[in-house]
């Protein structure tokens, strides 16, 4: 059973992921797009910075909710780690002091 609860979790995980990549792709599509209408000579609206803050707000909530997930087991918290490093490396960012203690916090190995 525990190893079902495990799965479950790893799934989880999973679909945090992806519900981040997807969160990017669409801050990427709208920068993006955003650029292409400033190159064309088209007015920046308030409309369009509204949304540009919308899909940035998702990711944050995405990326937070991977940076606090709390892994069932070793791999998960290697999984973790790898893909938060991976971000980070692509994105050239940084966490905030909180957000690196929470991953420290929660990836600790299990014993």
């Amino acid at each position: 059973m525990t190893e079902d609860f495990g799965m479950e979790a790893a799934v989880s995980l999973e679909a945090m992921m992806e519900r981040h990549i997807a969160a990017l792709s669409a801050t990427s599509e709208a920068v993006r797009e955003w650029d292409e209408r400033r190159a064309a000579g088209d007015v920046t609206n308030v409309v369009y910075a509204n949304a540009l803050l919308k899909v940035t707000k998702e990711e944050e909530a995405a990326r937070l909710k991977i940076v606090n997930h709390r892994p069932c087991n070793d791999q998960q918290g290697w999984q973790k780690l790898i893909y938060l490093a991976a971000y980070l490396f692509a994105t050239r960012g940084s966490l905030k002091p909180e957000e690196m203690d929470a991953v420290l916090s929660t990836t600790e190995p299990v014993e």
